[in-house]
């Protein structure tokens, strides 16, 4: 979770504006280093020297002066805040400090009212610790002096130190106290919740037999007190986070500002500016650790008569998580839910349709109309197949049926594509489509179907799957990926031309190891200080962008694990592929693509001849760890083995076995939890099986030898390229307006079973290559995630990067492009391994 998010979830709400400004500091840094950028190119800066773009910052090409000006723009921002802070923080303590005062005497006035001897057993003077002191009665409260605001800062008079500008400062990490943040993220919700006016009744029958001859009056005034106290406990607990949190604020700001412009100001600010404020001293922390002691204390005394104060400690904490649990559950949800609404305005184009009744209104929503109508036009195509026979045998009637209305739905996305999935199996056996593979062809009984369905639906491919995901899942939490791309990116200079090829060449080699889904995510992340430094019409932001995207989508091809549709050709491949053979034919496939994509970017957006120099991206500069070794190791250990899995077939059996080594490596050590586990993309699991089960239930039924058999006499006298450029076209068209898998799910298995027959069998020439066509479908901004998430990029005011109109531009030609690719590097390549 970003800080900035930390600080809102974390904060009292009503405190909300007292708060360290984290984003806007966070955009006052953006806009900082945009100024040194432009300065840099003002100055030449475009000439990387013997240092490297990454050895100097353009703050430094600007001198001593240009460090000083930078430097007390952002101190003057931290100072405003600052001031706020404490005049917040000395006008709230004054508040609260003055009702602990108030209360501790009432405890006095109760306990010398209603047992007047002996005398209360918590004198001021022991609830400060010896540190109140004696003294003269004050109005006649009692025998104890309350010291009054002589320790607090004057607000009124209260200024910042001076400038430290000409100061010289170092990198010097400052440590803090973070052990006074209250826990507010792991606040857990108690059994039995309530509010602070039904709070008195908590502990009442821990002190019964104690307080049982105090009298009923005593009764009355303690449950007051004990409202008093819990509200009261909370408001110190929560001034108590306000100031760790504030602090964590300044130096977590301090060091990204550092980390940013090349400075040493965090180290010197925290000690000359921050740990003098009177918020946090040590003096004024401890004198509001005290206060919190003495509400503990004061509660002890009314629940327990001072018997047991550890019970009445757990009390007042449950008290607290209550607190904040209710805040989240009403205050947070309101301010969330106005944001949202905020967010929204203008964002959705599409407008509901209100349909006037005799009843009255009826608003309907387009998207949901579209899908209703979508959804019934599916049905009654399947109810039309189901009556009607094609094919001259029921099962292949009614596999046929399942087929096109599978497809209808998955098109129209008139559902989740893997609820789709899920219905097809149970189609499957409702509807009998199987038949027995002994010869005879009998039509096999529901029992036999459901086991023979749900034996392919878990197949090898499955668990290959699922060892990818594995990989992927620890190559992100333990930042590998992260810091090889950034290591890469940073060695791409500052040219606009250099670091779009670099930049589109990480993006496919993500996705080879952690899927197309998730290497676009990473790679649009990481160019955050580039996009964020740029003018505002600058051509290169949108060029970057659809360049990872495209570039992604080619990646798609580059390993069995990179996208499902490549889990699905290995399905209809007999024998399948090892690693080292989809090597040899992916990775030139991809490189050649991302030149040819690449040079077409370059002629679209011309960047150069707008902008000469940007920003460079740092290497990550954390060390490298055992646990990161120990990741790479079985990482590399099992690609080795899938490549050579042909090898230790007879010991393996097949590529998904070797897929178990590192779900155990993983998991088995700890280094993935449960969790990780829980957020494997389940969704696209589901969706292969149910993929796997259906092109079963079209073989079995023998729907797929008879359409086979039709599309043969078709491309009868054609070659095996012939066939190629026929299926790739076909598939082209159906990848880039459904989903890539979803094509791959309907077409493979007819491309199997075409290949099978053809004069000279090449079904896995046939298979792979159809396969590496579905990556290339990337013309329109829903034609694969990579495409999806690029057109959700915006800028810092919410305009996007990207238009349908980019993708049209450049996403088609580049997908005819990479198609022709692979239809002839790709089938040259495909028949020099042996497919």
């Amino acid at each position: 979770m970003k800080f900035s998010h930390q600080i809102q979830f974390n904060a009292v709400p009503d405190w909300a504006e007292y708060y360290l400004p984290y984003s806007n500091l966070k955009k006052l840094i953006y806009l900082i280093e945009k100024d040194q950028l432009a300065s840099q190119q003002g100055h030449g800066g475009d000439e990387e020297d013997e240092y490297g773009p990454s050895e100097r910052t353009a703050l430094m090409n600007g001198g001593p002066a240009a460090v000083e000006e930078t430097n007390r723009r952002f101190i003057e921002a931290l100072n405003k805040a600052l001031d706020k802070i404490v005049k917040f923080y000395a006008k709230k303590e004054t508040e609260l400090y003055d009702e602990m005062d108030r209360l501790l005497f009432d405890y006095d006035q109760l306990d010398a009212h209603y047992q007047p001897q002996p005398p209360s057993p918590i004198t001021l003077a022991s609830r400060r610790g010896g540190g109140g002191g004696g003294g003269d009665d004050i109005g006649g409260r009692a025998s104890h002096e309350f010291p009054r605001r002589e320790s607090l800062v004057d607000v009124d008079s209260y200024t910042l130190p001076p400038n430290i500008l000409s100061q010289n400062t170092s990198d010097m990490d400052f440590e803090h106290d973070n052990e006074n943040i209250i826990d507010r993220d792991n606040s857990q919700r108690p059994q039995h919740p309530h509010h602070h006016e039904d709070m008195n009744t908590t502990g009442n029958h821990h002190g019964n037999s104690n307080n049982n001859n105090k009298g009923s009056g005593k009764a009355w005034h303690g449950m007051e007190l004990k409202k008093r106290t819990v509200d009261l406990f909370v408001l110190l607990s929560e001034l108590k986070s306000f100031v760790a949190l504030n602090l964590t604020a300044f130096s977590k700001i301090l060091k990204k500002y550092d980390k940013i412009t090349g400075n040493n100001l965090k180290r010197h600010y925290l000690s000359t500016y921050v740990n003098q404020a009177y918020p946090f001293k040590s003096p004024t922390k401890a004198r509001l650790n005290e206060r919190i002691q003495e509400s503990e204390r004061g509660y002890a005394f009314l629940v327990t008569d001072n018997n047991n104060i550890d019970l009445a400690i757990d009390e007042l904490k449950t008290h607290l998580r209550e607190h904040i649990v209710w805040e989240r559950n009403t205050v947070w949800r309101d301010m969330v839910g106005q944001e949202r609404k905020t967010q929204s305005v203008g964002v959705s184009e599409v407008k509901p349709m209100v349909l006037r009744t005799p009843c009255g209104h009826v608003i309907i929503d387009r998207d949901q109309l579209m899908h209703a109508f979508f959804l019934v036009a599916s049905v009654l195509v399947f109810a039309l197949l189901l009556s009607i026979d094609i094919f001259g045998h029921i099962e292949q009637n009614r596999c046929f049926a399942i087929l096109v209305f599978a497809s209808m739905l998955w098109a129209g996305e008139v559902m989740p594509l893997f609820v789709t999935a899920l219905l097809v199996p149970l189609l499957i056996v409702t509807l009998r489509v199987m038949r027995s593979d002994d010869g005879e062809y009998t039509r096999l009984d529901a029992s036999a179907a459901t086991k023979r369905v749900f034996a392919a639906m878990f197949s090898p491919v499955i668990m290959l799957l699922l060892g990818g995901f594995s990989i992927a899942g620890a190559l992100s939490k333990f930042g590998i990926a992260k810091a090889m791309a950034t290591f890469v990116l940073s060695k791409a200079g500052t040219k606009p031309n250099r670091v779009l090829l670099v930049n589109m060449l990480v993006a496919t080699i993500a996705s080879m190891w952690i899927s197309n889904v998730a290497a676009p995510v990473l790679c649009f992340s990481l160019i955050q200080p580039i996009l964020r430094t740029l003018p505002v019409d600058a051509r290169f932001a949108p060029c970057l962008i659809i360049g990872i995207a495209l570039s992604s989508n080619l990646g798609g091809m580059a390993s069995p694990i990179s996208s499902p549709q490549n889990i699905i050709a290995i399905q209809n491949m007999s024998p399948a592929p090892s690693w080292g053979e989809w090597f040899i034919v992916s990775i030139p496939l991809c490189l050649v693509g991302n030149g040819i994509i690449w040079l077409w970017l370059l002629w679209t957006y011309a960047p150069e001849k707008q902008i000469t120099h940007i920003h460079p991206i740092r290497a990550s500069s954390e060390p490298i760890s055992w646990t990161q070794i120990y990741v790479c190791l079985v990482t590399l250990g099992t690609i080795v083995m899938w490549c050579l899995a042909h090898s230790y077939e007879h010991i393996f059996g097949d590529m998904g076995v070797i897929a178990i080594i590192p779900l155990i490596a993983f998991f088995g050590t700890g280094l993935l939890t449960k969790d990780d586990f829980n957020n494997f993309l389940w969704n696209v699991i589901m969706l292969a099986m149910g993929g796997i089960a259906l092109g079963k239930a079209v073989e079995s039924s023998g729907l797929l030898h008879t359409i086979a058999e039709g599309i043969e006499h078709w491309v009868t006298g054609f070659s095996a390229f012939q066939v190629l450029a026929v299926f790739s076209v076909l598939v082209l068209i159906i990848a880039t307006f459904i989903s890539h898998t979803v094509a791959a799910l309907i077409v493979l298995p007819i491309v199997a079973e075409v290949g099978s027959r053809l004069d000279h069998p090449e079904p896995r020439l046939l298979v792979m290559g159809t396969a590496f066509v579905c990556s290339c479908a990337m013309g329109l901004p829903v034609s694969g995630f990579p495409n999806m998430n690029a057109i959700a990029q915006e800028t810092e005011l919410g305009k996007p990067y990207l238009s349908t109109k980019d993708f049209i531009r450049n996403g088609v030609p580049s997908s005819i492009y990479s198609t022709f690719c692979v239809t002839t590097i790709g089938y040259l390549l495909m028949k020099l391994v042996g497919f």
